[in-house]
């Protein structure tokens, strides 16, 4: 999206581009989205995002409607504003439409180039000077291309097990990935190859609860199985004991399980929760799904309960302490009552009451790394000193600093990064001229 969204940019104001996609298609994991949001004021942001860079999750908000406005520029359909996890706003927009319409642009205006199958080898870097990149073609070859700025906007290091570990938390190395698969890490790489500074180890990642045991193959399987409304049930790590705030959200609470002695969790919930949250869908106008029922049929781990007292019978080889389950959603259900659960129930403090119970495991899985390449309001990339590398620029997932355990929109910062990383370059480029 950010590459995409740079280079269409850049086009419509005369520049020449050649943009470099090393899979088969453009696009990325956000060709498998439809929802473009984010906090819609800036006291919000720095509520739910309090240790992000505030130059950059400020940007993002400051720079929300005019991106929006700019994809209604090209033709895309662009849906009205609703609701968006308890603090934001979103708009369903046309994915599809767009890479169509960012595709077609860069074929036939002058002077640009879109290459399919083009691997960045390394980067060309004189005095400390980005100028240019050496791709490896899709038919074996390789090509010198010389740029006044050179974009990494490569979707950030999800794919990569070994940067996981190294940047997220050990357990990180098996996550499940939610997203396309090339994103692994080139951006972060080719970036630090010509000295950029990355954000601090442990930024997090975007991710949400999927049921475990299940082999996914295909993206949109992750889609139709992710629990986003996770949020009003109950999460037990092995030991049976509950560990965060669920209904701070589905994307956050797989960081948390992340962290436990082993990543895997119930979730259990009441047929109140059942049938006000998980039968009915979790953005306005998106597609209804029976996600219980469907991970049932694919051999997941769950399970009904008549009654709280089943929970003391779990199956052995599940792994949790049945007597301990049940001991704590008791305790769970008394303190909703009195008004204290521990931890707290910030947005939901319904106890569950409504018998039968639902009961599956859970993992994390992730979409995209918070943490990368350190950059400016301007997506200049920037070195450890804090000052900018000349000809580099970042956008996207590529980057760090936008979130910090912490997420409100993926689409909308890889959208308003890429359109300020192209404002740069045209911009140094006019005061060149």
């Amino acid at each position: 999206m950010a590459g995409c969204a740079a280079a269409v940019r850049a086009a419509q104001q005369g520049a020449s581009v050649l943009l470099a996609e090393k899979t088969a298609g453009v696009g990325g994991s956000a060709a498998y989205a439809g929802f473009l949001w984010s906090a819609p004021t800036a006291e919000i942001m720095l509520r739910e995002n309090p240790d992000a860079d505030p130059a950059l999750s400020l940007r993002l908000v400051e720079d929300y409607d005019r991106s929006v406005e700019w994809l209604r520029g090209l033709g895309v359909e662009v849906g009205p504003a609703v609701q968006v996890l308890s603090f934001g706003r979103g708009r369903a927009f046309d994915s599809a439409s767009f890479f169509l319409t960012a595709e077609r642009a860069l074929r036939d205006a002058p002077g640009c180039e879109l290459l399919l199958g083009a691997r960045t080898e390394r980067l060309l870097i004189e005095h400390g000077a980005v100028l240019g990149a050496v791709l490896r073609c899709a038919d074996g070859g390789l090509r010198e291309v010389r740029a006044r700025w050179t974009l990494v906007a490569t979707g950030g290091f999800g794919g990569d097990p070994d940067l996981r570990a190294e940047l997220i938390h050990p357990h990180a190395r098996d996550l499940p990935l939610r997203a396309n698969r090339g994103s692994n890490g080139d951006g972060l790489r080719l970036a630090q190859s010509a000295g950029a500074a990355s954000s601090p180890r442990g930024a997090g990642f975007y991710g949400h609860l999927i049921p475990s045991r299940i082999a996914y193959d295909d993206p949109l399987g992750f889609v139709s199985l992710t629990f986003y409304h996770s949020e009003h049930g109950v999460l037990l790590n092995l030991d049976g004991r509950r560990f965060v705030d669920e209904t701070v959200g589905d994307h956050i609470s797989p960081m948390h399980l992340l962290e436990q002695r082993e990543p895997r969790a119930l979730l259990i919930y009441d047929q109140h929760v059942h049938e006000a949250w998980m039968m009915q869908p979790y953005v306005e106008g998106t597609e209804t799904v029976d996600k219980f029922r469907l991970a049932y049929r694919q051999g997941a781990r769950c399970a009904v309960a008549e009654d709280l007292e089943e929970f003391a019978a779990l199956p052995e080889d599940w792994g949790y302490p049945g007597e301990a389950v049940l001991a704590s959603l008791q305790s769970f259900n008394e303190q909703c009552q009195a008004g204290r659960p521990d931890p707290d129930r910030r947005h939901d403090g319904r106890p569950l009451t409504e018998p039968p119970y639902y009961v599956i495991e859970v993992v994390p899985a992730i979409t995209f790394s918070f943490g990368g390449v350190r950059i400016d309001a301007g997506a200049r990339v920037l070195d450890e000193r804090g000052v900018a590398i000349p000809g580099l620029i970042a956008a996207g997932a590529d980057t760090g600093g936008v979130f910090v355990r912490a997420y409100a929109g993926g689409i909308a910062n890889a959208l308003v990064f890429g359109l300020r990383a192209a404002d740069t370059a045209l911009e140094r480029a006019a005061v060149q001229v």
